[in-house]
């Protein structure tokens, strides 16, 4: 891994975003402007670039620059606010909290270099490794536009997420879950089963799992039974994305299902 920390170019040793212990996960982003490729030993100017863009942001009111690391195409990854650091780029506190960010510098379609190089891909493998090792990041891996209204990171980068983040070469990831939306409701509906025997099958485990990801679910209670327990966590899930009354009553349906799935990998059938 090729790592630049902050004090090597020319930043201060230590971010002022607010100290987290630990995230779900981390977002891949963007740039979403025009960017040209470049000499490696200009890489550093730009992301010293982008954070005083972001300090000179009255709007926003950074503290810094937003992202927790940004990766050049020649594969260096740049400390931005660093692992243990709230992230300012996933859009809303909440996300901010939950989730790093690493930050390519790809343009978006058509701005200049709008695909991102193999040794990119490394880079932000090498990142976001980096942030499961030094700042306790969890095993998601997501786009920006999962959870905020955005195209970030772009098509070709948001594909590359959705296989799982590959290092080129790598073999092929293994194919999404797959969730049975029927089986899901009607099990959803036997809470708990009178004879005892737990209602068990994969589409209940990944959607647990989600919710869990999402802090709604106690570890202890992904078991595979969609009883009290995940029909409460899955209202809360629904209340999140607004609904009221009826509409968060624990059953899953289609779009809110389909919400969580785009956001934790995996597939809804009818």
């Amino acid at each position: 891994m090729d790592l630049i920390r902050r004090s090597q170019y020319g930043l201060p040793a230590t971010s002022q975003a607010a100290f987290i212990a630990s995230t779900e996960g981390t977002s891949v982003h963007y740039l979403g402007s025009e960017y040209l490729s470049r000499r490696h030993d200009l890489c550093d100017d730009y992301v010293r670039a982008i954070r005083a863009s972001h300090l000179a942001n009255t709007t926003e009111g950074y503290v810094d620059i937003a992202y927790n690391a940004a990766v050049c195409e020649h594969g260096t990854v740049y400390e931005g606010r660093g692992a243990n650091r709230r992230s300012g780029a996933n859009g809303t506190a909440a996300l901010n909290t939950r989730r790093y960010s690493v930050v390519a510098l790809v343009a978006k379609a058509g701005g200049g270099l709008d695909h991102p190089t193999d040794a990119q891909l490394h880079g932000l493998r090498d990142a976001i490794e980096w942030l499961r090792a030094e700042g306790e990041a969890g095993d998601y891996i997501g786009g920006h536009r999962d959870g905020y209204a955005t195209t970030c990171p772009g098509a070709p980068l948001y594909d590359w997420v959705k296989r799982g983040a590959p290092r080129p070469g790598s073999p092929p990831a293994p194919a999404p879950a797959v969730v049975d939306l029927s089986r899901l409701i009607s099990a959803a509906h036997v809470d708990p089963p009178k004879s005892g025997t737990p209602v068990s099958y994969a589409g209940v485990r990944t959607v647990e799992a989600a919710l869990r990801a999402e802090g709604l679910l106690s570890a202890s209670l992904v078991d595979g039974h969609f009883g009290t327990s995940t029909i409460q966590a899955y209202a809360a899930w629904q209340r999140r994305l607004k609904y009221t009354g009826a509409d968060a009553d624990g059953i899953p349906g289609r779009t809110s299902l389909t919400r969580l799935g785009a956001a934790h990998g995996f597939t809804v059938i009818d």
